[in-house]
């Protein structure tokens, strides 16, 4: 009923930049959060940063200063604008919503398939 599609992760070097998107479609009758997990190999699935329909965020220690959630309620859309990244970042990184349904109006949370992030020189 609901998808989530993540795109822009890859390879960067320590110190750079990256940009990731996750674009929200289906039977979407409002969002109220959408937001970024990440999990390294060994590690459990942390959130990165959220944001909420009023534009409310919150972000992990390990990331404040560095990482800017910002979104795009008309796209349904949530960027993650990852500065100054480091080897600690690498993780699958993924997208989550928590969608009113439109069909059968029930809440529920949505995650997407999950994009690579790795930082290496």
């Amino acid at each position: 009923q609901v998808q989530l599609v993540e795109s822009g992760g890859g390879l960067v070097q320590p110190g750079g930049s990256l940009r990731v998107s996750c674009a929200a479609s289906g039977s979407i009758l409002s969002i109220y959060r959408m937001g970024w997990y990440r999990q390294a190999p060994g590690n459990q699935r942390e959130l990165v940063a959220s944001i909420t329909n009023d534009g409310s965020t919150n972000y992990a220690d390990s990331v404040k200063g560095r990482f800017t959630i910002s979104k795009n309620n008309a796209k349904n859309t949530v960027y993650l604008q990852m500065n100054s990244l480091k080897p600690e970042d690498t993780a699958v990184y993924y997208c989550n919503a928590d969608v009113l349904v439109a069909v059968s109006g029930v809440r529920y949370g949505y995650w997407g398939q999950g994009t690579q992030v790795t930082v290496s020189s």
